[in-house]
């Protein structure tokens, strides 16, 4: 585990909160100098702990209408390699192994239900070892 204080927490709040903050803005929301706020981000980032800045977008704006938590069952042997393959397709968003009802849950976007049958078939569906395909498409998000 990294080591991190109460003023990296709050730092990190705030850039979580919003990520197009300025070291500046920061610095004075907490009353500090912004090198002190620059130096810490950075140390953040070089630890690890802030990984990336991103963007949040919403999917129906863009023409994805079916966003599914899909569960992958798998031969307990192909795991870590089925597991990589679907990071490979560009209509799964995320990846992650699991314990509970499946061994691999995935996060999709698709245009519609049909891309959705699409993806799970001709993709998803062929990659060795998997066993079961388990998708619930999202009805509404109500918190990331």
């Amino acid at each position: 585990m990294v080591e991190v204080d109460e003023l990296d927490l709050k730092i990190i709040r705030m850039l979580q909160e919003d990520g197009r903050l300025s070291f500046t803005d920061i610095a004075g929301k907490l009353k500090l100098s912004e090198s002190t706020i620059r130096k810490r981000v950075q140390a953040l980032q070089k630890k690890g702990v802030i990984k990336k800045f991103t963007i949040e977008i919403d999917p129906a704006k863009i023409g994805i209408n079916t966003v599914a938590i899909v569960g992958v069952d798998v031969d307990p042997t192909e795991l870590l390699e089925a597991a990589q393959r679907l990071c490979e397709i560009k209509e799964i968003r995320s990846v992650a192994t699991s314990t509970g009802d499946h061994m691999i849950m995935t996060e999709t976007w698709t245009k519609d239900g049909r891309e959705l049958t699409k993806l799970i078939s001709e993709k998803i569906g062929k990659i060795e070892g998997i066993k079961k395909i388990c998708p619930a498409i999202i009805l509404e998000k109500l918190k990331s």
